[in-house]
Formats: structure tokens, C-alpha cells, sequence
């Protein structure tokens, strides 16, 4: 299977070159199926708009990235902005240096306020929302970039410091009530009881910005324990730092198990056990989800589990439904929420999680169109939208909507594999990480990746044009 992946790659980048020099400008298409017997043909250059006007190369040779329309740049949001290119890397080695960049300003965030979640481009505090996900993101962002290039120069000073950081952080949030000195600079309406000594890691704000009803959240705390098993093998292959390695491991492993003993409950309504959105470790429960990733839906996208495990599929059969109080449907589209927005308000980034972990064609194919036909006149994302009336929405370009968009067509036609987040596949044991169904024959998809070489390839030459 690695030698007919190679041959594909070289293969689809003959075909880029062909398609490169036969014609100009940025006009290139993809035909992508839709529901119904339709089509639509969707802008190449429109899958790379934020890699070419959300990243910034700065003075001190790092990358900022701003989360689209706000001049900001969050450490979940350009990690997630960043992660959906990697794979062009070896394809086109300038990217290296961007990316590279984009980790080492990550790093520097971090070692200037571990608890801030977004930063302004001269390294001062944008939000200091205490968010679980938020150092987890670049973590990630960093593993997979290195697994990619084997690219040694990301072991910096700031980046050890960085690492040290996330572990040290996650280990006092453990232990909140007695270690920690975190504060927000205003009330907040979240619960304050919990339980000592879960193993859990307290939050404050949902990776929606939102602050959390219960203190332990679910999804979030999967998406740390993804990252604290990258941590290791990071800390043992890039810093010989065999103490950083044993101390995230303890960490995350009481993570995993909190999560398994405090995350999962037995819903009498449904008859079946499934994984809160949010807990207090004393028996009281959250059941929602929210579009935000990391959510309950996006759990097999972010290695947590397969799409096909049964507790996970128990809890997708509630968060996509009206069950669930955050999802909504209308004339147009049904999919996730967010209190962070109108109610009623769907948020593509929700559909795209429901796609990027469905385990049918047919589902992919019924995101894909609602996504298609609701985007804006050039083919971006907003950051959510009313469903009966999509013209109606929130932002009108949402950078890591984008970035998602081109990650789910990347792997539903264009052949691209799933991005591996956990070093080692899925973190629960004995699962096969999930893959996103394709929707166009083999050879449609060698082209369709062709066209997306050759359109990165010119827009690198020549830059985004108008």
C-alpha cells in the first residue's frame, strides 16, 4: 500500500505539472458530487484562501495567523488553520519554513501566558479564557508537522519550554482547588462545585469561548490526552528529555482513565451509555454538544476513538438529533450549534464534523451539498448561519471553516487520507483509526488532486491573485 501511495503522489504531481503548464490564473475547478444527481464545481484557489491571507511570515521568522476576519491569533484556531495543508509539504518544501513558523510562534504564545488562548502579533494577551483544548492544539500541530518532515529545527529552546509548560499546566488543573492560581477577570456562570481528584483537568471556557456549565469537559479533555501521548514521544525523540516523557505520560494516563470512569454515564432516556459533553465528577451531567471541535460528534477525527465504537455512536445518535439542545434544522441545513451564536444559528464547522467522522458516503455527500450551497458568493465559510435562510449569518470568513472545508474535500475527493493526530492511532485500545468515505471513482480522484497541486503550485509562484 506504500508503494502504490508513492505512485499516486507521483503520478497526481505529473498531472500537476501538465495542468500547471497548460493553462493560467486561478480558474481551476472540482467537480464535486452532490446529492441529488447534481454537481458543483468548486474554486481550487477558494480550498487555500487562509493559507494565503490568514498567515503572516513576521520579522522574527515565525508565522502568525489570524482566525480570518479577527486580527488575532488563537492557538487552537492556527493550529487547526495549519494542519489541513501539512500534507503539501513534501510536494512543495517551502511550505516547511511557514509551518515550521507557525510552531515556533505557537511555542512563544505559550511561554508567555499558559493560560491566554489568543495573542496579538507582538506576543501581548488578545483573551485569557483558560480553555483545556487551547494547549493542545499546537502540541498536535507539532507532531504531525514532524512526522510529516522528520524536521529536527522545531526543537527549540521556546518549544521545550513550550512542552514543559503544557504538562506542568495540565498537571496543577488536576489538582485545581489547591494548585492553581488561575482567574478570570470577570464572573462567570458555570457551576462551581466539583469533584478532587478525578483526573480530570478543570476548564473554565469551551473551545467556543464559552464558559463551561461543568468544570471537566469531555471532549476537551480527550483532546489532551491525544496530545499529552504526542508529548511523549515528542520530549523522548526531539529532547532526550526521558523526565518531561515519564511526567506527561502520568498525566495523561490519569486523564484517560478519568475520562472512562467519569465521562461516560448511563442515560436512562435512551437506554444506553455515552459520553458527557460535560461533568462535575459528583453525577451531574451536560448532555449537548456544540459545533466547536473538539466536540462529542468530532471524537474519531481528533483519535479518540473509531467511528465505529459503540459508546461513540450511542452518543452521535443523541448530538444529532433534536435530543440535543444545540441542534437545529430548517429549509436549508440541520446540523450543530453553539451558544456562542444566535440560537437556531447552525455552524458549518459542525457539519463538517459530522462528515469528517460519517462512516457512509451518502452522509459526506449530504454535508458536502449543504455546505456548497450555503457558502458565501466565493466559495467561504461563515462561522455559522440561519437555517432557514443562509444568507443570514455570522462572520463572513471563518478561517478555520475554511481550512476545515478544504480537509474534508481533500479526503472525499481528492484520495487524501485522514490527518493522524494520537502518535499511535485512536487512544482507546484495539480500534482502527476511522477514514472518510470518497465520493468519486480512483482516477477522478488522482485528478482532482492533480488540480490541487498545480493550483498550489502557482498560487506559491505567482501569489493568491485578485
Amino acid at each position: 500500500m506504500t508503494i502504490l501511495r508513492s505512485a499516486i503522489r507521483v503520478v497526481a504531481l505529473v498531472c500537476a505539472l501538465v495542468l500547471a503548464c497548460g493553462s493560467a490564473g486561478y480558474g481551476q475547478v472540482l467537480v464535486v458530487p452532490l446529492t441529488g444527481k447534481r454537481t458543483r464545481d468548486i474554486q481550487t484557489a477558494s480550498l487555500f484562501h487562509t493559507l494565503f491571507t490568514d498567515f503572516f511570515l513576521e520579522d522574527d521568522a515565525t508565522t502568525y495567523v489570524q482566525t480570518g476576519d479577527i486580527p488575532a491569533m488563537w492557538l487552537r484556531d492556527s493550529s487547526a488553520q495549519t494542519i489541513p495543508y501539512l500534507r503539501f509539504q513534501r510536494s512543495f518544501p517551502i511550505l516547511q519554513a511557514r509551518f515550521a513558523g507557525v510552531i515556533e510562534r505557537d511555542a512563544r504564545n505559550i511561554d508567555t501566558d499558559s493560560y491566554a488562548n489568543a495573542f496579538r502579533a507582538n506576543y501581548t494577551i488578545w483573551e485569557r479564557k483558560w480553555e483545556v483544548d487551547s494547549l493542545a492544539w499546537p502540541v498536535i500541530l507539532a507532531s504531525v508537522y514532524w512526522r510529516h518532515t522528520q524536521d529536527d529545527s522545531i526543537f527549540t529552546p521556546a518549544f521545550h519550554r513550550a512542552l514543559d509548560l503544557v504538562v506542568s499546566t495540565y498537571r496543577c488543573e488536576q489538582q485545581h482547588r489547591t494548585c492553581s492560581r488561575y482567574r478570570f477577570s470577570r464572573p462567570v456562570d458555570s457551576d462551581p462545585n466539583y469533584a478532587d481528584g478525578t483526573g480530570l483537568i478543570w476548564g473554565a471556557f469551551r473551545p467556543s469561548d464559552d464558559p463551561v456549565r461543568y468544570h471537566f469537559n469531555i471532549p476537551q479533555n480527550a483532546l489532551a490526552a491525544v496530545a499529552l501521548r504526542d508529548i511523549v514521544q515528542l520530549a523522548r525523540y526531539g529532547f532526550r528529555d526521558a523526565a518531561l516523557a515519564d511526567a506527561a505520560q502520568r498525566v495523561g494516563e490519569r486523564v484517560e482513565t478519568g475520562i472512562l470512569r467519569y465521562g461516560i454515564f448511563w442515560n436512562d432516556a435512551r437506554r444506553v451509555w455515552m459520553y458527557a459533553y460535560e461533568t462535575d465528577g459528583l453525577g451531574h451531567y451536560a448532555l449537548m454538544d456544540d459545533a466547536n471541535i473538539p466536540d462529542l460528534t468530532s471524537l474519531p477525527y481528533i483519535d479518540w476513538s473509531a467511528a465505529t465504537d459503540p459508546i461513540y455512536l450511542n452518543t452521535r445518535s443523541f448530538t444529532l438529533s433534536r435530543s440535543d439542545p444545540y441542534y437545529f434544522s430548517g429549509r436549508y441545513a440541520a446540523g450543530l450549534g453553539s451558544p456562542h451564536t444566535p440560537h437556531g444559528y447552525v455552524w458549518p464547522l459542525g457539519i463538517m464534523g459530522r462528515a469528517l467522522t460519517a462512516t457512509s458516503s451518502l452522509e459526506v455527500a449530504e454535508a458536502i451539498t449543504t455546505l456548497a450551497e450555503t457558502d458565501s458568493r466565493d466559495g467561504l465559510i461563515h462561522e455559522s448561519f440561519y437555517p432557514n435562510g443562509y444568507w443570514r449569518f455570522t462572520r463572513a470568513s471563518f478561517g478555520w471553516g475554511n481550512a476545515l472545508y478544504a480537509d474534508l474535500l481533500f479526503r472525499s475527493v481528492a484520495g487524501e487520507r485522514p490527518t493522524q493526530f494520537a502518535w499511535d492511532g485512536p487512544m482507546l485500545p484495539f480500534q482502527r483509526r476511522s477514514r472518510t468515505p470518497t465520493l468519486v471513482p480512483f482516477f477522478t480522484a488522482l485528478l482532482n488532486a492533480a488540480e490541487l497541486n498545480a493550483t498550489l503550485g502557482r498560487m506559491l509562484n505567482e501569489g493568491p491573485g485578485d
